[in-house]
């Protein structure tokens, strides 16, 4: 997980004199945590205006929720919950890219995940790919892959079992392997098999 180097014991100092009517002690919460929360929510939308908006709102709504705050779990793994649930719910209002593979081949470049592809472009196709996934897949392969949380952590964040997880993230993993293969044997999809 992308965390500041700041301990558990600075933020909870910091809850506790915003609990105590010092509101602007949460200004040291949002400016220590800013950028992972920002960080996350990219990872969902891939647009940084976006990401940045949809922060903010996961910002208020941890300002409002601290008092449901149990001290047993670490600040940063439960504000990580508030803000995953807040980008779930607001980005299922809005629709995912529907892109075709030959529209994910097209914007990497040359569309050849082969051995001579470089890093660069095979995570561009990768990122494009895991956009397309449905939400409940895509939400699992964000928080494990991409923010590199462990199996408890990210069905912990994404309010799951972790029977569920793994099983999420396997199918995830397979709807990629097979968009991926695709690019990389050279062959094209029509759009409603994609």
């Amino acid at each position: 997980m992308d965390e500041p180097t700041a301990n558990c014991d600075d933020d909870a100092a910091a809850v506790r004199r915003v609990l105590d009517g010092d509101v602007d002690a949460f200004e040291t919460i949002v400016v220590r945590w800013q950028g992972p929360l920002v960080s996350l929510a990219y990872r969902y939308c891939h647009n940084r205006a976006i990401a940045e908006e949809l922060a903010q709102e996961a910002f208020l709504k941890i300002y409002q929720a601290l008092q449901g705050w149990r001290r047993e779990a670490r600040f940063s793994s439960w504000m990580f919950a508030v803000a995953h649930n807040h980008y779930r719910s607001a980005l299922r209002r809005r629709q995912p890219p529907s892109l075709s593979i030959e529209q994910i081949a097209r914007s990497v470049q040359g569309g050849d995940l082969g051995a001579e592809l470089d890093a660069g472009w095979r995570n561009e196709a990768i990122r494009l790919a895991v956009s397309t996934l449905p939400p409940k897949y895509r939400e699992v392969i964000v928080l494990y892959y991409f923010h590199q949380m462990d199996l408890a952590e990210t069905a912990r964040t994404a309010r799951l079992r972790e029977g569920t997880v793994k099983a999420r993230l396997f199918r995830a993993r397979k709807l990629l392997e097979r968009k991926l293969a695709v690019l990389s044997a050279g062959t094209m999809l029509s759009p409603t098999e994609a």
